[in-house]
């Protein structure tokens, strides 16, 4: 089978059976680039990509348009090169997580392609982002909820994820089961607690 289809029914195995629609791929293609058009851009071979994604090197697309265009991030191969390399990346990507099995379960995560919600999937933007998911998540449980002092903290959480994250699409919302961080982290709390005035 074409490594391209491998890959999409890989894809597909992940993420499981959604169509994407007109305003899906318009939020795609403002968010990713093509995976051939990359590889052409980098001089690299699309072929041989596809491969590292099959053999858990690379990660999946983070999406299929409709029309079968396997989209990734702009910033594909920066991490690999950070890490010095494509065979270094597992060990480097796993080495910022203090626990050698939550960093083992991150990169499996990383190689679904599943982390579309970041504008630049890193560890540090991984590690911050679940920082602010789990500090906003527990604000309503502080002592001091409500209080000036906990508003204006809250908010320096949900501005800093906002700038973190992307928009999001209703197609994630049918691959996740529900809603997404920046529905319920961002768009929830500035809605239940508003900025002041």
């Amino acid at each position: 089978m074409e490594l391209r289809h491998q890959v999409a029914e890989r894809f597909r195995a992940v993420n499981g059976e959604h169509p994407m629609s007109a305003a899906d791929d318009a939020y795609v293609d403002g968010q990713f680039v093509v995976l051939d058009e990359l590889c052409a851009a980098h001089g690299r071979d699309t072929d041989d990509v596809r491969r590292m994604m099959l053999d858990r090197r690379l990660p999946l697309p983070g999406y299929l348009r409709s029309d079968g265009a396997q989209m990734v991030p702009a910033d594909l191969f920066a991490l690999a090169e950070r890490a010095g390399g494509v065979a270094a990346l597992p060990a480097w990507f796993a080495g910022h997580w203090d626990d050698p099995a939550v960093g083992a379960a991150e990169w499996d995560a990383y190689l679904t392609g599943r982390y579309v919600c970041l504008h630049s999937v890193t560890p540090a933007n991984i590690l911050r982002k679940d920082a602010l998911t789990g500090a906003i998540r527990a604000a309503p449980d502080e002592p001091d909820a409500g209080s000036p002092a906990w508003l204006t903290r809250l908010h320096a959480w949900v501005d800093e994820l906002d700038a973190l994250e992307p928009a999001f699409t209703a197609y994630d919302r049918l691959r996740f089961g529900g809603p997404t961080s920046r529905d319920t982290c961002v768009d929830a709390v500035r809605a239940r607690w508003p900025r002041p005035s």
